[in-house]
Formats: C-alpha cells, sequence, structure tokens
C-alpha cells in the first residue's frame, strides 16, 4: 500500500494550535484502525529553527521540496496578512496546484492561498476576524464568512482555531470513511464535530453518563442503538422522564443541537457507513437507519449531501477503493528525498 503524502507548510513563527491540528488528524499514527495512514512531513521555507509563539524553538527538517512531493499540502496559517509566506513557499504552491494536488488552509491560512492565486474566482473562508481583510486584499476570492470550513474541490479551507479540526476530519471522512472519521473525533473528544461547507449541521458525540444523570445521556445511547424505531421527540422525552419542552432545553445545552437534528445526523451517518462498508440494499439501508423508505432516504441525502445514496456509494468506492487497495493516489511521484518515513518527531523536534 502507499501512504498519501502531506505536506504542512508552517512560517517562522509557528502557532501550536493549528499545526498541532495537522500533526493530530493527518501525522498521528494509528495501528488501531488497519488502515495505511497519511505521511506526514512538515516543511517551512528555510529549514532550520523556527519559533513557536516565543514558547519554545524547534528544528523544521524539510523545504519547499516537501510540497512539491506531497499529494495534499495544509497550510495552518500565514506567515503575517501582510506578507502570507515567502515567495519560494508560494512558488512551490502553484506548482501543487497546477499538478493537480489538493490543497488545505487553516484559519489565516487561506491568505497563503490567496497569494499563490489558487482562490481566485473560488468560495474560501478564514478566521471571522479576517474575512473583511481577506475580500479588501484579494477582491477575486468569494469569501463566505458564515462557515465552518468550504469544500471547493481541489481547495478547501476553514474558518479560525478549532474550525481547522472539522475541516481534517472532513478530510478524513472523504479519504477513508464516515467510520474513519468517526474514530479520529472519538478519540480527540471532539464535541461538537461540525460538518461544514454546504451540507452543515451538529453532530455531538454521547457524553459520558456519568456527566449527565437525568436521562439525556441515556436516551442518546438508546437511539442510537435503535435507529430503525420509529423515534420522534415525545417517545425520547418519556425515555428520559421529561416533559418535551425540558428535555429539548436540555439535550440543547447537552449536545448542542435540537434532538430531532441530532438523530437525523445519527441517521444520516449511520446510512453512510453501510453504503461505504457493505452491499446492502438501499432499501434495507433506509430502513435499518429508520428513513422509512428509499424515497426518503434520497430526499434526506439530497438535502443534506447534494447526492444520492447509490451515487455516494459509487462516488466513495471510485474514491477510496484505489488509495485502499494498493493503487497510490494521482499526483507526481514522491521526490528522492532521504530519510522517507511518517511523521517524526524529527521533523519538528526541540531545539531548546
Amino acid at each position: 500500500m502507499t501512504a498519501h503524502r502531506v505536506a504542512v507548510v508552517v512560517p517562522e513563527d509557528i502557532t501550536l494550535f493549528e499545526l498541532g491540528v495537522a500533526a493530530e488528524v493527518f501525522g498521528l499514527r494509528r495501528p488501531e484502525m488497519g488502515l495505511d495512514w497519511y505521511d506526514v512531513r512538515i516543511c517551512t521555507a528555510a529549514p532550520g529553527q523556527v519559533s513557536a509563539m516565543g514558547l519554545l524553538d524547534a528544528v523544521v527538517q524539510h523545504g519547499p521540496e516537501a510540497i512539491d512531493w506531497a499529494q495534499t499540502v495544509v497550510v495552518p496559517q500565514c506567515d503575517t496578512l501582510e506578507r502570507p509566506a515567502a515567495p519560494e513557499v508560494l512558488e512551490a504552491i502553484r506548482r501543487a496546484y497546477r499538478r493537480g494536488a489538493r490543497l488545505v488552509s487553516y484559519c489565516s491560512g487561506a491568505f497563503v492561498l490567496a497569494a499563490a492565486g489558487v482562490l481566485d474566482g473560488r468560495r474560501a473562508t478564514t478566521h471571522w476576524k479576517f474575512t473583511r481583510r481577506l475580500v479588501r486584499d484579494y477582491p477575486r476570492v468569494q469569501v463566505d464568512p458564515d462557515v465552518l470550513y468550504v469544500d471547493d474541490g481541489q481547495v478547501l479551507t476553514s474558518a479560525g482555531t478549532a474550525a481547522g479540526i472539522d475541516l481534517s476530519l472532513h478530510i478524513v471522512r472523504q479519504d477513508y470513511g464516515a467510520k474513519a472519521a468517526r474514530h479520529i473525533s472519538r478519540t480527540m473528544v471532539v464535541a461538537p464535530h461540525r460538518e461544514g461547507g454546504q451540507a452543515q449541521f451538529v453532530m455531538t458525540p454521547v457524553p459520558p453518563s456519568s456527566e449527565e444523570p437525568d436521562g439525556i445521556t441515556q436516551t442518546m445511547e438508546y437511539a442510537l442503538t435503535h435507529l430503525e424505531e420509529d423515534l420522534d421527540l415525545e417517545s425520547m422525552a418519556r425515555r428520559a422522564y421529561m416533559s418535551t419542552r425540558h428535555f429539548s432545553r436540555r439535550f440543547r445545552e447537552v449536545s448542542g443541537t435540537t434532538p430531532m437534528r441530532w438523530l437525523l445526523h445519527q441517521r444520516l451517518s449511520r446510512a453512510r457507513e453501510l453504503l461505504e462498508d457493505t452491499n446492502l440494499s438501499i432499501d434495507t439501508i433506509a430502513a435499518q437507519t429508520g428513513f422509512g423508505s428509499t424515497v426518503t432516504l434520497r430526499q434526506r441525502f439530497a438535502k443534506h449531501l447534494y447526492t444520492s445514496p447509490s451515487a455516494y456509494r459509487k462516488a466513495f468506492r471510485a474514491r477510496v477503493s484505489p488509495r485502499l487497495r494498493q493503487a497510490a493516489p494521482s499526483g507526481p511521484p514522491a521526490a528522492a528525498t532521504p530519510g522517507r518515513g511518517r511523521a517524526r518527531a524529527s521533523d519538528l523536534r526541540s531545539a531548546g
């Protein structure tokens, strides 16, 4: 198998959170999943010592050649808004774009992609503090200030800080499926996890029962294992021994969304997993996930995912199967660089 190659591009002054998101999602080894995970390199304009918010110094071993090597390029932040990145980094990003590499930015990293010209004519987002500046400095970019992230095909951008997690999990879902993305979100204890872009809704993991003694957790756990049942607000409230009004209020406090919106997401998520992992018929999947009929399942997919169940299954298998079945993703061959491997401490190690 061939791991998908990811370059994470950092400036001389690193923000730890955004870099940590990329390292956690893409760079951390995950043998329990039984998948050939991402091969990650951290790079900068001039390899050597960098600073992390003045809190520590570190050494980055790779330069812009890692961008030429990568099939996905992640830009967690810009250098400054006035000078988003070094010229050699911008040129390497342009080369990556021309050869079809996937380009990803978190937060202010959108300014790097914009400065490289790869956002011209595309929808994009950034931290809400910077959206007006992005519009002003790069008028060809179609800035959307109201979403967590934008998936515009080859180029994906996220809003500030935690939205980078949402976008990263979205990418994992594209590459390895809903089950893998759910596993990563659980290990990261992400709450809530938001699926952004054109189809945006909230999905909150079930909180530990000890943290929520009034029945909300028990009701959520029951619903997750009985999605095929005719669950509605009244029946869920009865199971929690609450009035519908009190149940709705408490449910929102715990999950960040309404009971029926949460339930819809769980059903859609389970349907996606069954489409990805089984050969069950659409009728059977509709029944097992509580949609009742193929027509209803198709309507929900069309409204929230902008596709049909059959098209989703076909597209997922066409996209993922070659990667997981020993065919490398499209893109140029890896550059001959000694010591190639997964993300290592040597890529970003303390220098003092």
